[in-house]
């Protein structure tokens, strides 16, 4: 019967798997490659905590120093989240500080009013070719297709300043509707992690200066031809899937894109 990944040696599973582990890893990396496969599978879920350094020490027989690595650039990587004197939990996007961790658009003002949401359409359909290969798909596989508007409050009115068009894997996102995307209140990105198991992990973006095409301008309530900034996303769970794929269009009149360096 083969060894459960959760209990083996960190030595022995890597001995195992040419593809889940290189041929030569530090020690913390195939604990931290273990500990991963543990949050892919579910056995803590998002906001639960994970067993102590102490125990893990002793699944895993390494030393807590080790575990402690893994655990620090876990932590890094926001897959899992320190707190002081209650121990080390799965990262959540129900965190007050990552909940919002993608979206990087930031007031000039500097307040810090939530953008409010405006669902424009939420279907299920053959995912086009671009799409289906960022999304690794088969062709003629199913996605899902949402579009919606971020507004922020601006001088007594509702002013877009996001039209999102996002695509997900249809597998993995059934019964997804826009009577659910409706009801739901808080981060979508919590609710795909709570009421679909998928969780965004990391995500790659491509940002360039357009200029508001007509429908665009209709959207978002600008001049045709006004300057806008295009983000498209590409968002990757556990494995480095690919699970999302987002083209936005934002409206930086009186907001900017904010990141953070090193």
């Amino acid at each position: 019967m083969p060894a459960d990944p959760a209990t083996a040696s960190p030595h022995a599973a890597a001995a195992g798997s040419a593809e889940t582990a290189p041929a030569f890893s530090p020690l913390y990396r195939q604990i931290k490659a273990l500990l991963v496969r543990s949050l892919e599978a579910g056995d803590w879920a998002p906001g639960e905590a994970i067993p102590s350094e102490l125990e893990l020490a002793a699944r895993f027989r390494v030393s807590q120093g080790t575990v402690r690595k893994a655990i620090d650039e876990m932590a890094a990587d926001n897959l899992l989240v320190r707190r002081q004197g209650k121990g080390t939990f799965v990262a959540t996007h129900a965190e007050a500080q990552t909940q919002y961790r993608f979206l990087r658009l930031t007031a000039d003002d500097g307040s810090a009013a939530p953008l409010q949401r405006r669902l424009l359409d939420c279907r299920r359909m053959r995912a086009p070719a671009e799409v289906a290969r960022a999304l690794a798909l088969e062709r003629g596989e199913a996605a899902v297709q949402i579009r919606r508007l971020l507004l922020a409050a601006e001088g007594g009115r509702l002013q877009p300043v996001v039209f999102d068009d996002v695509w997900l894997p249809g597998s993995l996102f059934r019964g997804l509707s826009a009577e659910r995307l409706e009801s739901w209140r808080g981060p979508m990105y919590r609710m795909f992690e709570a009421e679909f198991s998928v969780r965004m992990i990391r995500a790659e973006e491509k940002l360039r200066a357009v200029a508001a095409n007509a429908d665009d301008a209709a959207l978002l309530d600008v001049a045709p031809g006004a300057p806008l900034l295009s983000v498209e996303r590409l968002s990757f769970t556990y494995g480095d899937r690919p699970v999302e794929l987002r083209r936005g269009l934002y409206h930086t009149a009186h907001h900017h894109y904010r990141n953070e360096l090193g």
